[in-house]
């Protein structure tokens, strides 16, 4: 299988694609990574749409896309980049189009760019299973390509560049009948209408591959740039997006999972964080992902490369031969052992409650707490009470602590476990309930270790034949990996690699420490260091931690905790390999949003954030309706003013129910299911 889907897994290399020209900002060959977002005012509305561009471009925003859901919109657009250019704002415009061919068509003569979905342009999507024959399924792609072209030859006559974007929930019925709700089907879609702009001759053309689900969109854009390259296409530029990310903390980490990811290995050429916010606070988090990657190629060290293993995978798998063998020198991707389209979990033996079949632990470093307390468990999800005297976990309890070389001095609530420095773990008297961690020496000579559990670190360099033997005959063993290279993702992901291509099983607890950052760059970069290999299927657990400066006040180091305790989870979240609190898919809100999302959204997780691995699509129109919204268990979707549909999965189970009685009949709706659970009120205030 050609896995070939970035320049190098090892080396930073941006993918080079095709320039393509908007306006007089051009995104794509070598030009940088550009920032863009969408404006939420209704379109109509051309001195609200300017204040609100005016303010997006003031945040950093360099492309602002603005929908035009029917043609009056479109025709609107003139107006409001008549009064831009009048202010002297000369930022691109991007129409975006769904359903209305009229609409784009009249666009593409004003803007200097449309954004089309191929689910929706002219195709059909009722949700309905459709048997298509051979001749049945192309005439629907004749009668498609015939819809299309006029757009492409009016873009291609006024200069205006075009995005092909597909989105995960709203691939037409035509493609799910044939491909499925997939990457492959995602992929294809856009392809259909790609293949008609090359037989026009029209490149002026951008690709997106938009998903909730951050796996998806990941595999999606993967497999969209190795089909590029199998077919002969163009190597056109990438728009990122994970669509429908939501708000705050949850919405910025499950972007960087998905879009940093693909930013790791080169690929991207512009980027837009949808959150359920004002678009002034998407381009600042853009650009925090973006700007991790200016000097990337200089800071990185190197990273052993993949063919340095490739003798023991010709040994070890018979399925590799002489044309991967011919391939190493085309692109490292080829000698990946995982396949980078699909999910798959590595395979790995269960030391205690870590690895088999067991959900990614999250262990905490409090080693450098002072003066724990019990109270002080609270920064990591276990919650003392002194009147009741025993402790309360919530689904953000941490399963491991490592305290270093100051175990603990009280007796640790049920389900939390302790690991310590190999050195105090003999000091204080071997106990069966203090877990050692090794350095690679340590465990390399030690007389004695823990009969069930033993933690050792190593990176990439001190993966050696030796220690890989010693970690093949300890069944105990629980690797922690770590790096110091800037290049980190990969750098761990190398790491990953061979001990697969070694046929090691030992669990991989992934850790990441970094120097002192902003909350939010920790927020971003530990989402991409960790996310990216989970979504992978690389690793058993996560510990997250900073250099914190040593004259911080215990409070600020507890507050830290909590963060990095909350962002664990988090990551876990939204890399969908551990859930452990309800998950919001809630779009960004534009003109066609029939109520206000960032209130109702708010409104809705205060009622639901306690059911435990939930998905609710909250969506404020009918365009990123039941399809956006595509793996949600319910739905809460804008359908006129003041009106709300309710979705189970994708089937509408009420409609047109009033927006003040929406979120009740949401609830009534889920205990029928027997999904609603009240909330838990604790009996007394809990202390500290």
């Amino acid at each position: 299988m050609n896995k070939t889907y970035c320049p190098s897994l090892t080396e930073y290399k941006r993918r080079l694609s095709r320039e393509v020209q908007l306006g007089d900002l051009p995104m794509g060959g070598l030009n940088p990574i550009r920032v863009q977002s969408m404006t939420t005012v209704d379109t109509m509305d051309t001195l609200g749409s300017v204040e609100q561009t005016l303010r997006m471009v003031e945040a950093g925003c360099e492309y602002v896309r603005i929908t035009a859901p029917s043609v009056k919109e479109a025709q609107n657009l003139l107006e409001i980049k008549k009064e831009l250019r009048k202010r002297g704002c000369n930022v691109p415009l991007i129409a975006d189009i769904h359903f209305t061919p009229n609409a784009a068509e009249l666009a593409a003569r004003i803007v200097e760019k449309v954004r089309v979905n191929p689910g929706n342009y002219a195709d059909k999507k009722k949700f309905d299973i459709i048997e298509y024959t051979d001749a049945t399924y192309a005439a629907e792609v004749e009668r498609i390509r015939e819809r299309f072209r006029p757009l492409v030859q009016i873009c291609k006559q006024y200069g205006t560049a075009m995005r092909i974007g597909t989105n995960h929930g709203s691939l037409s019925d035509r493609i799910l009948s044939r491909y499925g709700d997939t990457p492959l089907g995602m992929v294809e879609s856009a392809l259909e209408f790609l293949r008609l702009c090359e037989e026009e001759n029209y490149y002026n053309v951008v690709l997106s591959m938009k998903a909730s689900n951050t796996q998806v969109m990941v595999q999606a854009y993967r497999l969209l740039v190795q089909k590029l390259d199998a077919e002969g296409l163009q190597p056109y530029p990438l728009h990122l997006g994970v669509t429908e990310a939501g708000e705050a903390e949850d919405g910025r980490i499950k972007s960087a999972v998905g879009i940093g990811t693909l930013l790791e290995d080169g690929l991207g050429d512009t980027v837009r964080v949808s959150l359920t916010e004002a678009p002034e606070a998407e381009a600042p988090v853009a650009k925090a992902l973006i700007d991790r990657y200016t000097n990337r190629a200089a800071e990185a060290k190197p990273i052993t490369p993949l063919a340095a293993d490739f003798a023991a995978v010709v040994v070890n798998n018979a399925a590799i031969g002489q044309s991967e063998t011919a391939a190493v020198a085309e692109n490292d991707a080829n000698l990946s052992p995982i396949d980078p389209f699909q999910y798959h979990r590595r395979a790995t033996r269960e030391v205690l409650n870590i690895g088999g079949q067991n959900v990614p632990r999250v262990m905490a470093d409090l080693s450098r707490l002072p003066g724990l307390e019990y109270a002080d468990l609270r920064a990591v999800g276990h919650l003392y009470s002194a009147f009741l005297d025993k402790f309360q976990m919530n689904d953000l309890g941490a399963d491991y602590v490592y305290s270093g070389q100051r175990p603990i001095p009280f007796m640790l609530p049920n389900g939390l476990k302790e690991v310590v420095d190999f050195s105090a773990w003999v000091d204080g008297g071997q106990r069966p309930d203090h877990f050692p961690v090794f350095t690679q020496v340590e465990f390399a000579t030690a007389e004695v270790r823990h009969p069930e559990l033993n933690f050792v670190f190593h990176n990439l360099a001190s993966l050696t034949e030796e220690a890989l033997s010693q970690l093949h005959a300890d069944a105990t063993a629980v690797v922690i990996l770590y790096t110091d290279n800037a290049h980190a993702m990969p750098e761990i992901r190398r790491a990953f690699f061979r001990l697969i291509n070694k046929q090691i099983t030992n669990p991989v607890i992934i850790n990441r420490q970094y120097p002192v950052l902003t909350p939010e760059q920790t927020q971003l970069y530990a989402a991409t260091d960790v996310g990216g290999l989970l979504l992978d299927g690389l690793g058993d657990g996560v510990v997250l931690s900073t250099e914190l400066l040593l004259e911080r006040s215990k409070e600020e180091w507890l507050q830290t905790l909590d963060q990095l305790n909350q962002l664990s989870f988090g990551i876990l979240q939204a890399a969908r390999t551990r859930m452990s609190k309800t998950e919001y898919i809630s779009c960004p809100s534009c003109g066609r949003t029939l109520f206000d999302l960032q209130e109702t959204t708010a409104m809705i997780r205060k009622r639901t954030d306690h059911l435990k691995g939930v998905k609710i699509g909250i969506m404020g129109c009918i365009v990123n309706g039941p399809g956006e919204m595509a793996d949600a268990d319910y739905g809460y979707v804008g359908v006129g003013k003041g009106k709300i549909a309710l979705y189970r999965g994708q089937e509408v189970i009420k409609k047109s129910v009033p927006e003040e009685q929406a979120v009740d009949q949401l609830i009534d709706l889920m205990r029928e299911d027997g999904k609603w659970i009240e909330p838990v009120v604790l009996e007394e205030p809990v202390i500290g």
